[in-house]
């Protein structure tokens, strides 16, 4: 019978908190002790003492978890921590309240930073919060939910240029995030909202058309940053910005973007932490507070994410039941009559989600069948799709035991991965290396590692 883990305190000290990170991270990548040792080539013993706080780590062992791990840094950027507990013996006492102040879990240099990858360590993803959420947006009242005042004083109003602009840079942002990954653009999005967007939230809006629309517009930045936080790792950075935007969703009196905020980001953010039960919940409420408002290409994504979490579960009839409403709906949709911020939903894009279906119920043939049709139809401009579907369908081709085919087909995803600066991308690529490990005596598969050794190190294993 296997034990139940060992419950850490992080607060109490250097040591738990690492371990406590280490288990989180590991956890996350759906990696047992054993797995993890083996592909950082440590003994699973060890791992497990880390783990424990029994053992301080080696730099060379947290460097190693770091990478496999695709943690971004977050592990390294605890060392110096470690270090100094490790080298004053025991004589550092912990702060009376008992807890460990955020500037002392971080070496200087990175405190001074304000970038999202120095919050991973910082703000856990909180699944407990997701029902409270869930259940405040089903039942909240119709109408606008948020003062069209304005500042105490301000003359300034918003007027629709004013948000036509702001619709226009949000666009831009969006495009350049496909392209290059948040890593290159999220600063330049996080300056646009400390800036521009909370000046014009804070003056009055010129008519209640316009407050709903520069509402449905804040809700749709957050949204953008709450991605941008995913694919830099910071999950929970991301949740707080999932639930900002779901709010200003509610002042905007947008029920159906509500709906796709909580099922599309939410729950696709509960599933990728590896929480399916919070994430199916998240979907299935958006589609029952969504029935009478749901255009077809919404309603065949929230069915999509539905059909996600039923497959991740294991339950394939369910998943099925799901997909078949989904391709359903979406034959009706017409483009021009969908809301903008849907209209990248098309049938390549619904390929993709029935591809990651498959993959999970484990049936590398339709897998590889859908994902054939979606890296068909995908823009070359969108770079990190392109990366993290071709290196899905390395995996698939690792599991039906086509090594060759994996093998190149993985070399092509390094090369895409290459070009963005993705977190979830090099996760994929350490998740395709791990999917081949089986296979590491062939040299097809240590040449593959050593191509991603020389084309993208930081998600060498």
């Amino acid at each position: 019978m296997a034990q139940t883990p060992r419950a850490l305190q992080p607060s109490l000290s250097e040591r738990h908190y690492f371990g406590a990170e280490l288990r989180r991270l590991r956890e996350r990548a759906n990696l047992s002790q054993a797995r993890l040792g083996a592909m950082i080539r440590y003994s699973a013993d060890l791992v497990r003492r880390v783990e424990t706080a029994d053992r301080f780590p080696s730099r060379e062992f947290v460097e190693a978890c770091d990478t496999a791990l695709a943690a971004g840094g977050a592990l390294t950027r605890l060392l110096p921590l470690l270090d100094k507990k490790r080298a004053s013996a025991g004589k550092l006492t912990a702060p009376p309240n008992g807890s460990i102040g955020v500037s002392s879990l971080l070496p200087a240099h990175s405190v001074e930073m304000s970038g999202l990858a120095d919050m991973v360590v910082r703000v856990p993803f909180q699944p407990g919060v997701l029902d409270r959420a869930a259940l405040d947006w089903l039942n909240a009242s119709a109408g606008p939910g948020l003062s069209m005042a304005g500042r105490p004083g301000s003359s300034d109003q918003v007027c629709e240029e004013d948000v036509f602009s702001a619709e226009y840079a949000l666009a831009m942002f969006r495009q350049l995030d496909h392209t290059h990954g948040a890593g290159r653009v999220h600063g330049q999005v996080q300056r646009y909202v400390e800036g521009e967007l909370n000046r014009l939230l804070a003056n009055r809006p010129a008519s209640e058309a316009v407050g709903r629309r520069l509402y449905t517009l804040a809700a749709g930045f957050f949204e953008l940053c709450g991605y941008q936080a995913v694919d830099t790792g910071a999950h929970g950075v991301a949740q707080r910005r999932y639930l900002r935007a779901l709010r200003l969703t509610q002042a905007a009196d947008d029920r159906l973007y509500g709906s796709y905020l909580l099922a599309v980001n939410i729950g696709h953010l509960a599933l990728h932490c590896g929480h399916p039960e919070p994430a199916l919940r998240m979907a299935l409420t958006a589609v029952r507070g969504s029935e009478t408002q749901a255009t077809p290409a919404v309603g065949a994504a929230l069915h999509a994410v539905v059909a996600r979490t039923q497959a991740r579960l294991g339950r394939e009839g369910d998943c099925l039941t799901h997909l078949d409403i989904a391709e359903r709906r979406l034959a009706r949709s017409t483009p021009e009559d969908e809301p903008p911020w849907i209209r990248y939903f098309t049938p390549a894009y619904l390929a993709d989600e029935i591809a990651h279906c498959f993959h999970d119920l484990g049936l590398p043939q339709q897998t590889q069948r859908h994902l054939g049709d979606a890296l068909t139809a995908l823009s070359p401009t969108h770079v990190r799709r392109l990366a993290i579907d071709t290196a899905l369908l390395a995996s698939s081709l690792a599991a039906a035991g086509r090594i060759d085919e994996a093998c190149a087909t993985a070399r092509a995803a390094v090369d895409h991965a290459a070009q963005t600066t993705s977190h979830r991308c090099l996760q994929r690529i350490v998740e395709v290396q791990a999917d081949l490990e089986p296979y590491r005596c062939e040299p097809e598969v240590r040449e593959f590692g050593d191509y991603v050794r020389q084309q993208l190190p930081l998600a060498a294993v």
